[in-house]
C-alpha cells in the first residue's frame, strides 16, 4: 500500500511537469545529492563536468527499471569512460536498497527522496534518462525503457566513443 501511495504521489507531482519536460539542448539542472549508500558522499552535476554522463531516474516500484539496470551495467562494461548516475526517487533509501538486492548496479547511485531534482528535470514518468555532454547540456532524453531506446543510445555512444573503451 505504501508503494502504491508513493507511486500515486509521484505521478501527481509529475503531472504538470510532463507538459514542459527538459529538452535536448537545454542546460542540465545542477544538483548535489547524497549517495544512496549513505554517509557523507554526494554526487553533483559539477563533478561530472568535462565528462559524458548518463543520468537515470528510477524507483523501486518501477517495472521497466528492472530491465534498465542490466542495460546500464552493460553500458558501464562497454564504455567505462561514460559516467552513469542512477537517481532513486524512492521516499526512503531502504526501498531502493531492497530493489538493488535483485538488481545490482555497477555504477554510481544517488537518492532524491524529496523528489526535488525529479521536479527540476520535469520527469514525465519512470524511468527517465538523460545523456549529458561534457559542457552540461542535454543531448538525449528518454522516458521509459525499451529496446528501441537502448539501440538509439548505443548508436549515439558509438559515435561519441568510436574506438570503444
Amino acid at each position: 500500500m505504501r508503494r502504491l501511495l508513493s507511486c500515486a504521489a509521484l505521478c501527481v507531482a509529475l503531472l504538470p511537469a510532463a507538459v514542459m519536460a527538459q529538452s535536448v539542448g537545454d542546460a542540465a539542472p545542477a544538483f548535489d545529492l547524497p549517495a544512496l549508500s549513505g554517509g557523507e558522499q554526494t554526487h553533483s552535476l559539477a563533478q561530472y563536468r568535462g565528462q559524458w554522463l548518463y543520468l537515470d531516474f528510477w524507483a523501486s516500484w518501477c517495472g521497466p527499471c528492472r530491465r534498465s539496470f542490466p542495460f546500464m551495467n552493460s553500458l558501464r562494461d562497454k564504455w567505462p569512460q561514460l559516467q552513469i548516475l542512477a537517481v532513486s526517487v524512492d521516499a526512503n533509501a531502504s526501498a531502493a536498497q531492497e530493489f538493488l538486492q535483485s538488481n545490482p548496479a555497477k555504477f554510481a547511485l544517488a537518492l532524491d527522496a524529496g523528489g526535488k531534482l525529479a521536479a527540476q528535470y520535469k520527469l514525465p514518468g519512470m524511468p527517465t534518462s538523460f545523456l549529458i555532454d561534457p559542457q552540461g547540456r542535454i543531448v538525449q532524453r528518454h522516458a521509459g525503457f525499451n529496446e528501441a531506446h537502448a539501440s538509439k543510445l548505443e548508436a549515439q555512444l558509438q559515435q561519441i566513443f568510436p574506438k570503444g573503451p
